[in-house]
Order: C-alpha cells, then sequence, then structure tokens
C-alpha cells in the first residue's frame, strides 16, 4: 500500500509530520507530497536499499544478553525521517548552550569553591551521597575551565508540542555517529530530496569535535596528537569509538596502547618508539580511567593518566568527575543553576521532576507510584526504569520498597505524552514515539549539531526508545522552509 496520509491516525499526540489525519505541518509538505507520490514498491525498495546501506556500510550496535555475552546487530533505521523547521531550532539550540553553559560552570563551582552549596542553592547532603562525584579531582582546573566538552541532551515532546529536556548525558554520551550515519543513508536512498530541500548538513561534526579536542592541547602551536580511548570491542558503543577516531583521523587505542612516562607525559607504543599524545578521547568512564587513582582492579585504563591529566600534560574529554552533572537527582536542580550562575530563566523547561530524596516528594511518589515513571539516578540505556501505568503490583512494591531504602537514588515524572512520527511498519505507516539527543561541544566556543539522533520506539504503544531495548532511528531534518 502506498503512504496515505488522510488515513495516518494523528490523534491525541502531537505528531512531527502531522497536526491531523491528512494535514501535514508546513516544514514537512514536501517530504509528505514526495512520500505519497511513492508507489508501494518504490517505497518497498527504498527500504531495501536502505537496509543494503546499513549492511554495507557495517553500521552495527552490540546489545548484551541476560546470558552475560553480547550479539552485534545491523542498526535498526526507518527511512521517514523526523522534521522540524529552523526558527523552532534556534530557540532550541539557544537553550542548550544555556543549559551547557551553566552545567560547566555547575561542575567548576562543585571542584572548587562549592558556592552553590554554600547559599544553599544546592544541597550539600545530595553532594556528599553522590556516586560520580570525585574527590580526586577538587582544585583541578580543566583547559578553559570546561569539565563536559561533549554533552547530549535528551529532548522530549509532550502532547501540546512543548519541548523538554528529559536528562543530560555529560559522561561519556554516545548515539553521534548514528546521527552522521542516518544522514549517510538517506542520501544514498533519497538523493532527489536533498537536492530540492533546504535540509541543513551535519556533516561537519567530526570536524568540529577535532577542532574540541584540539583545543586541549597542553602543547600549543602545533598538530596535536589526538586518540580515541576506548574498552574495546565488546563495548556497546565500540562502532561508535572505531568511526569517531576514523572520521576525525585519529588513531583509535585500547589502554594498553598507551604508557604515562616518568615525565608524567602519556605516550602511544609504535613501531618506532613511544610517541607523545596530546589529547584524549576517552570512551571509558572515570572508574576504569585509571587503576592507579580509580578502580584498581581496571584492565582497560592507563595507569597514571589522571596525575598526568591534573599536572597538565595531556587533555582529557570529558575531564574525570564531570560526570557529578550526570545525575538524574541533579538534573532536577538545573533550571536553579540556570538563574544562579547566569542570572537567566531557562530557555528548555524541565520534565516536572519529583525528588525522593524530599520526604514531601516522596510521599508523593509513593502514594502515586502506578501513575508515575521512576527513574534511577545513575543508570543509563533505560534501564531500572519503572512505568508505572504498565507496571505490576509486584513491580509497585518492589520499586516501592526500593525508594524507601535509598530515595536519594530515585526520581519520579509524570507520563509525558511523547510525540510521535510518521514509521513504516511492514507495508504501511503507522506513528511511533520518539526522542532527540542533540550534541554539544563545549571548549573555546561552543558548537551544537543541526538536529541530533532521533531514537524511535519500534514497538506499537511502546515509549522506550533506546536501542539496547528493542528501539530504532531516524534521520533528524532541520529543515529552513521559509526560505526555500
Amino acid at each position: 500500500m502506498a503512504i496515505n496520509w488522510k488515513t495516518y491516525p494523528a490523534r491525541g499526540v502531537y505528531d512531527t509530520l502531522l497536526a491531523a489525519p491528512g494535514e501535514v505541518r508546513p516544514v514537512a509538505s514536501s517530504l509528505c507530497d514526495y512520500l505519497g507520490s511513492l508507489t508501494e514498491k518504490e517505497v518497498r525498495d527504498r527500504r531495501a536499499a536502505a537496509d543494503l546501506a546499513i549492511r554495507n556500510l557495517g553500521i552495527t550496535f552490540t546489545v548484551y544478553s541476560e546470558e552475560g555475552g553480547s550479539i552485534d546487530r545491523a542498526w535498526p533505521f526507518d527511512i521517514i525521517p523526523r522534521v522540524i523547521a529552523r526558527s523552532e531550532w534556534t530557540r532550541i539550540e539557544r537553550g542548550l548552550r544555556q543549559r551547557v553553559e551553566a552545567l560547566n560552570l555547575f561542575i567548576d563551582d562543585i571542584y572548587h569553591d562549592q558556592r552553590i552549596v554554600k547559599d544553599k542553592v544546592f544541597p550539600a547532603e545530595l553532594l556528599a551521597d553522590s556516586k560520580n562525584f570525585r574527590p580526586q579531582c577538587v582544585g583541578a582546573t580543566p583547559a578553559h575551565g570546561i569539565w563536559a566538552h561533549i554533552c547530549g541532551s535528551d529532548l522530549v515532546r509532550d502532547r501540546d508540542g512543548t519541548m523538554y529536556v528529559l536528562e543530560d548525558n555529560l559522561r561519556v554520551p554516545s548515539g553521534v555517529s548514528y546521527m552522521l550515519e542516518n544522514r549517510l543513508v538517506m542520501k544514498r536512498v533519497f538523493p532527489e530530496l536533498f537536492a530540492n530541500s533546504t535540509i541543513l548538513p551535519v556533516d561537519d561534526y567530526p570536524s568540529q569535535l577535532f577542532d574540541c579536542l584540539a583545543s586541549l592541547s597542553p602543547r600549543r602551536g602545533r598538530r596535536p596528537e589526538v586518540v580515541v580511548l576506548t574498552p574495546g570491542i565488546h563495548n556497546s558503543a565500540y562502532f561508535e569509538h572505531a568511526y569517531l577516531a576514523q572520521q576525525m583521523g585519529a588513531e583509535l587505542c585500547l589502554g594498553s596502547d598507551l604508557v604515562v612516562g616518568d615525565d608524567d607525559c602519556v605516550y602511544k607504543k609504535a613501531i618506532t618508539g613511544l610517541e607523545r599524545v596530546d589529547v584524549i578521547y576517552r570512551r571509558i568512564d572515570d572508574l576504569y580511567l585509571d587503576p592507579e587513582s580509580f578502580n584498581s582492579d581496571s584492565v582497560v585504563g592507563v595507569k597514571g593518566l589522571f596525575r598526568a591529566w591534573r599536572n597538565g600534560k595531556v587533555g582529557l574529554a570529558n575531564a574525570p568527575g564531570a560526570g557529578v552533572a550526570d545525575d538524574k537527582v541533579v538534573y532536577a536542580f538545573v533550571p536553579a543553576m540556570i538563574r544562579y550562575y547566569l542570572d537567566e530563566e531557562a530557555i528548555l523547561p524541565n520534565v516536572p521532576t519529583y525528588k525522593c530524596v524530599d520526604r514531601k516528594e516522596r510521599d508523593h511518589v509513593l502514594a502515586n507510584l502506578a501513575r508515575l515513571v521512576v527513574k534511577p539516578a545513575n543508570e543509563s540505556g533505560g534501564y531500572g526504569m519503572l512505568i508505572g501505568p504498565q507496571a505490576s503490583s509486584k513491580d509497585l512494591e518492589d520499586f516501592a520498597r526500593h525508594i524507601r531504602r535509598d530515595p536519594r537514588n530515585y526520581i519520579a515524572q509524570p507520563m509525558i505524552t511523547l510525540s510521535t512520527a510518521p514509521t513504516l511498519v511492514e507495508d504501511h505507516v503507522e506513528p511511533r514515539h520518539v526522542d532527540l539527543r542533540p550534541f554539544i561541544l563545549s571548549s573555546k566556543s561552543t558548537y551544537v549539531t543541526t538536529g541530533g539522533l532521533t531514537r524511535v520506539a519500534l514497538r506499537k504503544g511502546s515509549t522506550v526508545v533506546n536501542s539496547s531495548q528493542g528501539g530504532g532511528s531516524k534521520d533528524t531534518w532541520i529543515v529552513d522552509h521559509e526560505a526555500s
């Protein structure tokens, strides 16, 4: 069946392409007209071409199985893109810049004067119980005062179209390689759409990332030696590590490829001997980064690396300790941080959030558990969540017990009616829920990707978009339709 927008069920929820059945949003009119003109065979052929491109390009992701192994899978991709108007994106971009600036000021403050704690804007007890606060980082001064050089903030739309920030990922945010590859696949499958539309490009990210990393080099006046540090092929994001290294012209290294010398400089092992490394884009969590300073059992890190960073002999992105702000309880305080550090109101709102560490808010959560989404403070990938309306009685009881036992570790949020996007399901189009992860680079200047990675819940009715739990993705188009 060819795509018929008049029968598409765009009701009761904000859909990214249609305001109602047959009522295409102006920003998506060219796209929907084109897709609607394709025959059933042409739609099938385009989807087959996308699947083939993904296989030929080797775009994969890794899912950990319950048996303890890992499975490498082809990247799940839908050929109908998500579209956002440039005029709206301009405001979103300003909101992301504002947010990341405040987060970096917060992290720097936390490892220095802790003014925000002394002024009682951020509770001291939350910092004391933080799993990602690194005492080793107190007093450290990274280049440009920036700790979170790469941030991925997850955005969701509610029923009325309001865009909210759902969370900020500041430890080792992943997904940007899929944003780039999605665009590459779409250009192969629909080259005519790119010839006739004002779709803003995304392919400058690798060069922007390199420039961001290069600015952290302790050695000036020469092209810095930048490497990507990966825990190895069994990591779920290994494809991305290898892809970004290749795109930047940087070397992909394991911890065993690097060594810290007596001069506290970092060197990589080469056939010709040791070669100094200036900047490391590390894709390893703090605790496994350096067995000398963090987890002594780590076999994927580099002994002495933290010491080299503290002594200014190497740049690390993100800086150790940046994860103190990658905490869903800390997230609840970001609007307050923006007021405190920038004297501004947040341009992008948070999803309303109940902090279980607060007795009054905890009581409300426990009394309304069946209507809320509960999240642990430091999990990622959609793991450890409770979706109240879909939970069993036993799950509700278990989570109530978890919350009472460790309230600091939980927040709760009302169910957001996530926006949908038309998605090809077998031989027709159905709405599927989506979110969006733009990436923000911070160094001497700030760069925001033009759009980001749109993740889509491929199962009907599901709101879980994580690829590790059955989600897929779409290309994200920022379109200057008013200029066309």
